[in-house]
């Protein structure tokens, strides 16, 4: 579930943790004021387990190919 950036009106900044679906938070849950939904600034991306390496999603034939380009650019051409 996302999470919703709010600002009230007697109480300042704070965070709500809601579905996509819910309806936008009219009173603060903390003090009772008036709040409005902010536009967030964060991407909403959450990382999960036990680990993520830019290595993952690479297959093991694409390195030497890689590698077999760069090698060709630095011969010289007669």
């Amino acid at each position: 579930m996302p999470t919703y950036d709010y600002e009230c009106s007697q109480c300042g900044h704070f965070e709500w943790v809601q579905k996509i679906t819910a309806e936008p938070l009219t009173v603060c849950p903390h003090c009772g004021g008036k709040v409005s939904r902010q536009i967030s600034r964060n991407g909403g991306i959450i990382f999960k387990g036990s680990g993520f390496y830019v290595t993952d999603n690479r297959k093991t034939g694409n390195q030497k190919e890689s590698g077999n380009i760069s090698s060709t650019s630095d011969k010289k051409v007669s």
